[in-house]
């Protein structure tokens, strides 16, 4: 399959963006299409083996239209330019954000002037047209000159005359909606033009055949038939009509201009120029010059031409524009650039790898233009109407006419009723309803970081009611740091050397962990062989001559290792949100590491926002139940699926989708990619992989879950819009044309001329692009209200123990060796709360919610029950139940009792 861009030229509504869908889904081969009115331009996803472009070409120009590649530049197509589409005007072949701005500011441009020299002409002629009605309404009299020359009925034919002389330049000023409406209006595919060119070219004719009239009144002495046609002449209905469509088509271009003013700031950030270095010089290049490979100097101030890797200095980086997120970022040697992001405060130099449209900021306009070219699926009804819309008007106009006719009210009467119909209908405020909005509404996501593919994931958004997010990298930063360290069968140093040696092969982040760790510890690895994965449970490999596994509990015991002695250890660890990986060699346990990722800031507020919205929100991840838990229970979550493998998770999402919920999937990892195409809307946060980026349907360029919550209102706001924006399209026509057509004069008087009903019709489109417009003072939810980010008491994380989870906790390891019955302490020793004694196992718990003596009671009763528990002493002052057993009693044994008896063990 081949997808391309053509834009086309020649439409001015939405009968002619139905006209060209209807022309280019009839062709073999092609499997999507989508017309754009507001950008002039066409996507097309075809079957190479069965179609080709000039195929396309030929398919839209057969149609009435004009077509061109868009790399191709635009303008080139057979068909003429419409009267108002962005097409109109050659210029669209660069496909970024200002292509379509600058293009609309031409058009709005060639309209100013069209409307300004149309007013020269306009006033005076309806200065001689309504000058009798100026008299007797504001008591404008006119001086005796004028008087002498174009009042009384000794006057009519000179008083015609000069009418149709001032009419006639109007005409050929906005000659485009006579030559594209009757062109299409010949071909069978009449559109707003065929309209307006028939109401204003009928009212001329009519007016022509007038003064012919008149001259015969004036040659045989009929005074009676010169003043009755002398008072139906329309050249100034014919003049008014082009010139306020002029007027709503300027106001419109305007306002539509303003709709990719986002894309215009985003690509107003890339520099036109770039210092590299060459041959050992600096040089000044032009921006588009640059290549992969080439060492770029930025001095503060400056901005980021390219992606790439920093090379040396350091500088704090505003990235705001590409993510959304205000703060400063810091870059040193080693770290990742964006383009358009700008240079603070500091000298990098930095080697280009992403230049061009390959660049993130060419990637994010280019989604983004992508989504507004796309149709949202409310605006189907709309598509189906605007495609049989002009033919019933012209319908609708030609039975009124003779209607009225038939009723004895007259010529005039009859032919003002059918010119009123016809152009006060509006096919281009429903064409208008969906893509402004649409264009609008991702252009106000992009600013916030938040990129979304298509109008349909826009609509689909709007309706999500479950949110399941991944753990690492998702909920949490994706940057595990070792905390713990207990060693059993061997050494610290020992220990680390093996499992880093071993995990070294690995790209898992928990293994990277352990690896970054032994770095720290400047501890050298050593060659291994025969390297063996268990996807989701551990790995192995062979150092000098012994196999050494790395994993969790599960992996170990189906290895033949023995890990019942240090379950209780285990689970505590893991109770504190931590991960364990256990470590063998031989026949015997060398130790565990616990490895933790700290949750990001902006999690647990993320939730609320979620919580506060009506969704429900759950944790899907591969890590052990008690990690999971501890995590979740500090970001507010409160179910979790844990221990799930990536088909897993794939299916979970499917299960929550049967039982009638819109599911929405965040993640970013490769093993989030089928759950993230399964889901309704997948999310991938910024820095994942580019797997989870491509199956996607939205991507979070900052990395912030509360954009999830963002993407959500934006949607529902969007989508309200378009609701709004149909809703007053067809109230406007449905009230409109019977108005027009004298539906309602027969009982109350109410009849409109045809000048009110192009004014009307003007004003109607306006209308829906100005509404669409107020999006871009849409307010994204309010996060100062809600507990996380910030600095205080409020805003902290709280632990297990109710202390604060600051980031610097996880900079401290713990290290315990009971293989040489010492503690080798490298910041505080860790406190093993779990201890077995003469076959006695003894496990000191913490628990809330005790209150009295009566909760002291209800507690120590419910874990004396218990199957092996041979003492109980419940400490009501310290929160605290000290259980002796006769066996391993698990922490889910534990907390579901005490959980069970009304209380909560943390």
């Amino acid at each position: 399959m081949k997808k391309e861009k053509f834009i086309i030229s020649g439409m001015t509504c939405s009968a002619c963006s139905a006209r060209v869908q209807k022309a280019v889904d009839g062709l073999p081969g092609c499997q999507n299409a989508v017309v754009n009115l507001l950008t002039g331009s066409m996507q097309i996803e075809y079957d190479e083996g069965l179609l080709n472009a000039r195929e396309i070409v030929a398919a839209v120009e057969k149609a009435g239209y004009g077509a061109a590649l868009a790399d191709a530049g635009a303008g080139h197509g057979r068909g003429n330019g419409g009267s108002g589409g962005a097409a109109a005007e050659p210029g669209m072949g660069n496909d970024t954000g200002n292509s379509l701005v600058d293009t609309l500011g031409r058009e709005a441009a060639g309209l100013k002037r069209r409307l300004a020299w149309s007013v020269v002409f306009l006033v005076p002629l309806m200065y001689i047209a309504m000058h009798h009605m100026l008299a007797e309404w504001f008591g404008i009299v006119p001086w005796d000159g004028f008087k002498a020359v174009f009042h009384g009925r000794e006057n009519a034919v000179t008083s015609a005359f000069a009418q149709l002389l001032l009419t006639l330049p109007i005409l050929l000023l906005n000659r485009r909606y006579f030559v594209n409406g009757f062109r299409n209006l010949f071909r069978g595919s009449p559109n707003m033009d065929s309209l307006v060119g028939i109401g204003a070219a009928a009212s001329a004719v009519f007016g022509v055949f007038a003064i012919f009239r008149m001259s015969w009144g004036m040659g045989h002495g009929d005074w009676q038939l010169v003043e009755a046609y002398s008072e139906s002449l329309y050249f100034e209905s014919s003049g008014m009509i082009v010139t306020l469509i002029t007027v709503g088509k300027y106001l419109e271009a305007r306002a539509k201009s303003s709709t990719g003013e986002a894309l215009q700031r985003l690509m107003g950030l890339v520099p036109r120029t770039a210092v590299v270095m060459r041959g050992g010089s600096e040089v000044e290049v032009a921006a588009d010059e640059l290549v992969p490979g080439d060492e770029v100097i930025v001095r503060p101030g400056g901005s980021i031409a390219a992606d790439g890797i920093v090379l040396e200095g350091s500088a704090s980086m505003d990235e705001s524009a590409i993510t959304g997120e205000s703060l400063p970022v810091q870059k040193k040697a080693g770290d990742r650039v964006i383009s358009a992001s700008i240079n603070l405060d500091g000298y990098l130099r930095f080697r280009a790898e992403k230049v061009g449209a390959d660049s993130a900021i060419s990637q994010i306009v280019r989604l983004v233009e992508e989504a507004g070219a796309t149709k949202a699926p409310i605006a189907k009804l709309a598509d189906r109407i605007s495609g049989v819309f002009v033919p019933i008007v012209i319908g609708i106009a030609l039975v009124t006419g003779i209607a009225w006719l038939l009723l004895g009210y007259g010529v005039e009467f009859a032919f003002s009723a059918a010119i009123s119909v016809l152009v006060i209908s509006c096919p281009c405020a429903l064409g208008l309803a969906t893509p402004v909005a649409i264009m609008t509404g991702t252009g106000k996501g992009a600013e916030r970081g938040i990129l979304i593919k298509s109008g349909e994931i826009l609509e689909r958004a709007r309706g999500i009611d479950t949110v399941m997010l991944d753990k690492t990298g998702t909920i949490t930063e994706g940057s595990p740091r070792v905390t713990d360290v207990l060693c059993l069968g061997a050494d610290f140093q020992e220990l680390l050397q093996k499992a880093a040696s071993v995990e070294q092969a690995s790209q898992h982040p928990l293994g990277q962990a352990i690896v970054s760790f032994a770095g720290e510890k400047e501890i050298g690895l050593l060659p291994f062989e025969d390297f063996a994965n268990e996807p989701g449970m551990g790995i192995s490999g062979v150092l000098e001559n012994e196999r050494v596994f790395v994993g969790n509990s599960e992996y170990m015991e189906s290895s033949g290792f023995d890990v019942a002695d240090y379950r209780c250890s285990m689970d505590e660890l893991s109770h504190e949100g931590k991960t364990v990986l256990l470590v063998a060699g031989g026949d015997r346990l060398l130790g565990l590491f616990a490895v933790a990722d700290r949750e990001k800031a902006s999690s647990r507020q993320a939730v609320e926002l979620l919580k506060n919205s009506g969704i429900d929100v759950m944790m899907i991840t591969g890590d052990n139940r008690l990690t999971a838990e501890a995590v979740a229970r500090r970001s507010g979550i409160g179910r979790v699926f844990a221990g799930v493998l990536p088909q897993d998770k794939e299916r979970l999402v499917r299960e929550q989708q049967k039982a009638g919920r819109v599911v929405a999937m965040a993640g970013d990892g490769i093993n989030d990619a089928p759950a993230l195409m399964r889901s309704d809307v997948g999310v991938a946060v910024g820095a994942g992989t580019d797997v989870a980026m491509e199956s996607a349907d939205v991507v979070l360029t900052g990395s912030d879950l509360r954009q999830i919550a963002d993407m959500i209102a934006l949607s529902r706001a969007v989508i309200r819009n378009i609701k709004e924006n149909l809703f007053w399209a067809f109230f406007y026509n449905v009230i409109g044309i019977p108005l027009a057509a004298g539906v309602f004069y027969p009982a109350f008087g109410l009849k409109l001329s045809p000048m009110i009903g192009a004014a009307a019709m003007s004003m109607s489109s306006l209308c829906v692009v100005l509404n669409a417009l107020r999006l871009k003072g849409f307010r994204f939810p309010d996060r100062d209200a809600l507990p996380g980010e910030g600095t205080g008491k409020e805003n902290a994380v709280q632990g297990d123990d109710g202390g604060e989870l600051r980031g610097e906790a996880l900079n401290e390891v713990k290290i315990v060796s009971l293989a040489a019955g010492r503690a080798e302490k490298d910041k505080f020793a860790y406190e093993d709360k779990c201890q077995k004694e003469d076959g006695k196992v003894k496990a000191e718990l913490k628990i809330e919610g005790m209150m009295c003596q009566h909760c002291q009671k209800h507690v120590h009763d419910a874990l004396s029950k218990m199957a092996g528990v041979v003492s109980v002493e419940v400490d009501l002052e310290k929160k605290t139940a000290l259980v002796e057993s006769d066996r391993e009693i698990s922490v889910d044994e534990f907390r579901s009792v005490i959980a069970e008896a009304g209380y909560e063990l943390v």
